[in-house]
């Protein structure tokens, strides 16, 4: 404890926590309209797209500051968006089946500049792989700040545009029809994953910043039936999972804080699934056991009756 407390009172490790911690809130609310519209599998596509960003961002500024990859890996996710719509429209390759290309296209590209990045002559590239698997613990006052204002722009954004949102995520064609610009909608949406998934690399990494953004969202579907219900506790649960996996990598030596993180909504995720209580396996049960036993007593009530029927 007193450990935990003198950590609390270190100013980077405040710094570390609340960027986290807003992170895990912006990503679990887009994570919801990202679960919701069936593309679970975009955010950790633009995860991957975003690296070449990223490593070509590098290549021109010579700079590592989190500002500028945010303009390559944002940069990046938007082609990335493109090529997959691209794909789909122009051929009879299916959407999973693009995105995947994409990925591993992308991603390939990525590892291939930061190769050429590692063995050039840029005297500064050192820590530049630590994009991959993410490293909270090197982010200094700016990118925290940074990191701290585009989490809170997402979260005002999803505010403001709510109810567009939800009705785009359950029924397009209604919104349409009431003469909601659907395609711009989706469009913004898809900025916002975007933008959502560059933000998290620096703390998360490339290859798990999608688990921060999904695992929230399928965890709170566990809670509730409600839409607004259902963006605050993903939000609540992502907010939780930086926040613990900021302090656990904080007590103990060398320990990443982004894996922690996603394992941290594991936990969460695996907490909903055995006792949420509508769609938890606990609730399951006990519903199964409350049936049974209701059946078990209205076949006790005929057999009752049809005995009393007998005897008279």
């Amino acid at each position: 404890m007193e450990t935990l407390w003198r950590l609390i009172q270190d100013p980077n490790m405040q710094w570390i926590f609340l960027s986290c911690t807003l992170l895990g809130l912006s990503s679990g609310v887009i994570g919801c309209f990202s679960y919701l519209r069936k593309q679970s599998l975009m955010g950790d596509t633009l995860a991957h797209a975003a690296l070449p960003g990223i490593c070509i961002a590098f290549m021109l500024t010579g700079t590592k500051s989190l500002l500028f990859f945010l303009l390559g890996a944002g940069a990046a996710g938007l082609v990335a968006t493109f090529g997959i719509g691209w794909i789909t429209r122009n051929s009879r390759i299916k959407h999973d089946a693009a995105m995947g290309i994409v990925l591993s296209s992308f991603f390939g590209f990525g590892i291939v500049l930061l190769t050429i990045i590692q063995h050039g002559e840029y005297g500064n590239q050192s820590g530049l792989d630590k994009f991959l698997f993410g490293q909270a613990a090197a982010m200094v006052g700016s990118d925290v700040l940074t990191m701290s204002i585009v989490s809170l722009s997402l979260i005002a954004v999803c505010t403001l545009f709510f109810k567009q949102f939800k009705l785009v995520s359950f029924d397009p064609g209604f919104a349409r029809g009431l003469g909601y610009p659907v395609a711009l909608i989706e469009q913004l949406l898809m900025f916002l994953m975007v933008v959502a998934v560059v933000v998290g690399i620096q703390a998360v990494g490339v290859v798990l910043v999608a688990a921060l953004i999904i695992t929230p969202a399928v965890s709170a579907r566990y809670w509730t039936d409600k839409l607004g219900f259902m963006v605050v506790i993903s939000g609540v649960f992502g907010a939780l999972s930086g926040g613990i996996g900021t302090i656990i990598s904080s007590l103990g030596s060398n320990l990443p804080t982004g894996p922690l993180t996603v394992l941290a909504a594991t936990a969460l995720f695996l907490i909903s699934i055995l006792f949420g209580p509508r769609r938890g396996l606990l609730a399951k049960r006990m519903l199964r056991l409350k049936v049974a036993r209701s059946i078990d007593e209205e076949q006790g009530h005929k057999e009752r009756q049809l005995e009393g029927g007998a005897t008279l």
